[in-house]
């Protein structure tokens, strides 16, 4: 009779913590991406930026952190670091792998790209280094 009413306590606890841990939620819920093909655009500066990679949407399903968990600050600061170095190597096709680097991104650090931009390519470039055993330097990608 003890463990019955040891076991329905338990269960009880475990039941109460898991509904309470499901209503808190502190970040926005990222969004699900259901496509191979991912575009990020800013429509207001007529950004846009296709990413045509097979894994990257059930990596960033499965991994990403969602929305406002880091500050647009910081995403930026690593996007400026990454994307110097990710130009750097596609300038250089005889020192780097060519079908890694195909071709610059145009990130001008002066631009404010809005926060969805720097989102997703933070993303990807976490994805990219991560997936790919690269090291675009400085910072070590995190997840």
């Amino acid at each position: 009779m003890k463990r019955i009413i040891l076991l329905l306590s338990a269960l009880l606890f475990v039941l109460i913590g898991c509904t309470i841990t499901q209503d808190k939620k502190s970040f926005d819920d990222k969004p699900k991406l259901e496509s191979d093909t991912i575009r990020i655009a800013n429509e207001e500066l007529e950004y846009e930026v296709l990413i045509f990679d097979v894994g990257f949407s059930s990596w960033f399903n499965s991994f990403a952190k969602p929305r406002n968990y880091y500050s647009q600050s910081y995403l930026e600061a690593r996007n400026i670091f990454w994307v110097l170095e990710w130009n750097r190597r596609a300038m250089q096709p005889m020192q780097y792998n060519p079908n890694l680097y195909e071709m610059t991104i145009n990130y001008d650090s002066s631009t404010n790209y809005g926060y969805e931009v720097n989102y997703m390519l933070y993303n990807y470039l976490v994805y990219f280094q991560l997936t790919k055993n690269q090291k675009l330097g400085g910072f070590t990608p995190r997840i």
